[in-house]
C-alpha cells in the first residue's frame, strides 16, 4: 500500500497502514464514529464502570483468582436488583408462575398439594390465569391480557378509592418499557422538553438523549427530606421555555430514586396544580409505592381524582391533566426484576394519543407474558382466609422488616461516618447521602482525571468489594458530593466495611 506524494510513490509504515485500515474500520459497516450520536450520548451510571469492575472483582474471586483482594465478597449495591442479593422470591408467585409455564403439572393436582405443597388457590389462579393468557407462549393483546388488567384496575380502584378502566391499562416489560413508551411519543423534536428531578433515576436522561429531546433539571431540596419544589419547577420551566424548549412534561418519582424521599400529599397535589397551569403531562413513577417506611404512600392518581372533586375545580381547570402513572413487578417486596413486568394507567389522555401509543406498543407486538402473570399475583395477591395468604404474609413482612432494619442501620452508620450527611430512610431502597471529601482526596481526582465522588466511589470498591453509584450518574447540585447505596445485601455487617473504610480514606488525604 503506497500514497501519491510530490516525489512519487511513498509507502506507508505498516504501523500507520494498521492504524488507518484496521479490519474495524475497512471490512465492517459499523465503526464507532458512523453509529446513531444520541446512542453514545447516553449515560446509564448504575451499570456503568463500577458496576462493570464490580463484576470482574466477582469473577476472580469465582475462579479463586482473587487470593490477593482486601475482601472476599463483592456487595453489589448499585442497582435495585433483590434477587441477586438473596432476596428470596415469595413463594405463591413463583407457585403460580411454574404451573402457567408448566399447565401439565395442573393434571396431578393431588401430586402438587400433597407432595410439593401447592395449596388450591395457586391451582385455582394459575387456571384463572390460563384462561385470559390461554398459554404464556403465545403473544397477548399488545396492551396487555384483558383479565389481567381488569385485575389491575381493581387494585386500583382498592388502592385509591376511585375507579379504573382497564382500558386506561397497558402492561409493559417493567416500568422502563411504559416509559420509553410514553417519551417516544410526546418527543416531538429536538426542542421537547422534559422536567426531571435532579438527582434523578437516570433512565429518563438516557431516554432523553436517545430520543434527541431536552432534559429540563429540577432540583429536590435535600434539606427538607428531597421534597419537590414546586417554585423551582416553575423557574426551570419558564428559563426553559425562553431558550424555546417546548416543555411538555414532568416526571416525579415516587417514593424517590435515588433519594429514598416519600412526597406528602400536599406536595403531590401541588406538582398537579402547576401541571394543570402549564399543560404539562405528569409521568408518575410509583414503582417504589410499596417500598414506604415512614408516612403512607399516596399515589397521584388519588391526588388528582380528589382535586377533580374539590372546590379547586371550578371551572374545570383539572379535568384535562394527563396523568401516566406506572407500577413495576420488579421492586417491592416481589423483586421479580428478571420477569420483566409492570403496568401504567393513563388518565386524561386524548383518544387520538391514545391510538397512537397503542400503535407504538404494537410494533414491539406485547409484553412478556409470564410478566404479565406476575403482574396480576403482585396486585391481586392472596388475603386473609385464603389457603395461601399465611405463608404470603409471613413472606411478604420479613422481607419488608428486613429491608427498613438494613435500611436504618446503614442511616445511623453514616451518620456516625465525619463528613457524611444524609436524610432519614423514608421509603425505595436507596440512601443518598452527601460526602464532604478532604481537598486532598479532591486534587488526587483531578490528577487521575476523575470526579471526585467517582474516585471514592471506586477507592470503597478497590478496598472493601463494596459497589456504590456516585452522585454524578444521578445529578446533584454543583458544589455538592453525593453516593446512592441499596440496602438490598443480606445482613448488616458489610456497612462496618464502609465506615471502616471512610475512616482510612478521611485519615489518608486530610
Amino acid at each position: 500500500m503506497s500514497i501519491s506524494g510530490p516525489l512519487g510513490s511513498l509507502p506507508i509504515p505498516n504501523f500507520i497502514h494498521k492504524r488507518l485500515f484496521s479490519q474495524s474500520s475497512s471490512n465492517r459497516s459499523l465503526n464507532i464514529n458512523n453509529i446513531n450520536p444520541h446512542v453514545k450520548e447516553a449515560k446509564y451510571a448504575v451499570r456503568g464502570e463500577l458496576a462493570i469492575k464490580s463484576e470482574q472483582y466477582r469473577a476472580q474471586l469465582a475462579k479463586g483468582e482473587g487470593k490477593d483482594l482486601p475482601f472476599d465478597s463483592v456487595i453489589s449495591a448499585n442497582i435495585g436488583n433483590p434477587q441477586q442479593l438473596d432476596q428470596k422470591p415469595i413463594t405463591f408467585f413463583r407457585q403460580v408462575a411454574s404451573l402457567v409455564e408448566n399447565p401439565q403439572l395442573l393434571e396431578k393436582e393431588e401430586v402438587l398439594k400433597n407432595g410439593l405443597g401447592y395449596k388450591s388457590d395457586v391451582i385455582e389462579r394459575a387456571k384463572k390465569l390460563l384462561k385470559d393468557v390461554k398459554s404464556v407462549g403465545a403473544y397477548s393483546q399488545s396492551q396487555g391480557a384483558p383479565g389481567i388488567r381488569q385485575s389491575v384496575a381493581d387494585f386500583i380502584e382498592r388502592r385509591d378509592g376511585y375507579s379504573a378502566d382497564p382500558q386506561n391499562i397497558y402492561l409493559c416489560g417493567g416500568a422502563s418499557a411504559g416509559v420509553n413508551a410514553l417519551m417516544s411519543v410526546l418527543c416531538a423534536s429536538p426542542q421537547t422538553g422534559v422536567l426531571v428531578p435532579i438527582p434523578q433515576y437516570p433512565l429518563y436522561t438516557a431516554t432523553l438523549s436517545l430520543l434527541n429531546a431536552q432534559m429540563v433539571p429540577y432540583y429536590l431540596k435535600e434539606e427538607s427530606q428531597w421534597s419537590t419544589d414546586v417554585g423551582g419547577m416553575r423557574t426551570a420551566l419558564k428559563e426553559a421555555q425562553k431558550k424555546g424548549i417546548d416543555v411538555r412534561a414532568v416526571v416525579v418519582i415516587n417514593p424517590g430514586n435515588p433519594t429514598g424521599a416519600s412526597l406528602a400529599a400536599d406536595h403531590i397535589s401541588s406538582v398537579l396544580e402547576l401541571a394543570a397551569e402549564e399543560k404539562l403531562v405528569v409521568l408518575a413513577d410509583e414503582v417504589y409505592q410499596t417500598n414506604v417506611f415512614e408516612g403512607k404512600f399516596q399515589s397521584f392518581k388519588k391526588s388528582l381524582r380528589e382535586l377533580q372533586s374539590s372546590e379547586k375545580n371550578k371551572g374545570g381547570k383539572f379535568d384535562y391533566i394527563e396523568l401516566a402513572s406506572l407500577h413495576s413487578i420488579s421492586k417491592g417486596m416481589v423483586g421479580e426484576c428478571g420477569h420483566r413486568g409492570g403496568y401504567y394507567e393513563m388518565v386524561g389522555f386524548d383518544p387520538e394519543v391514545v391510538a397512537q401509543i397503542y400503535k407504538f406498543v404494537s410494533i414491539m407486538l406485547c409484553p412478556p407474558v409470564v410478566g404479565q402473570c406476575l403482574v396480576e399475583t403482585m396486585v391481586n395477591p392472596p388475603v386473609e382466609g385464603d389457603p395461601s395468604y399465611p405463608l404470603y404474609r409471613e413472606e411478604y413482612d420479613t422481607i419488608f422488616q428486613n429491608l427498613k432494619q438494613r435500611a436504618f442501620a446503614l442511616y445511623n452508620a453514616f451518620k456516625e461516618m465525619e463528613g457524611v450527611e444524609c436524610q432519614p430512610p423514608q421509603g425505595s431502597m436507596y440512601l443518598y447521602p452527601t460526602i464532604n471529601l478532604p481537598q486532598k482526596a479532591i486534587e488526587a481526582a483531578k490528577k487521575e482525571g476523575k470526579n471526585p465522588d467517582d474516585f471514592y466511589c471506586l477507592s470503597l470498591l478497590d478496598a472493601t468489594g463494596i459497589c456504590i453509584v456516585p452522585g454524578s450518574g444521578f445529578g446533584q447540585k454543583e458544589g455538592t458530593l453525593h453516593f446512592r447505596t441499596t440496602f438490598l445485601a443480606p445482613g448488616t455487617d458489610w456497612v462496618s466495611r464502609i465506615t471502616e473504610f471512610h475512616r482510612k480514606f478521611l485519615d489518608e488525604y486530610r
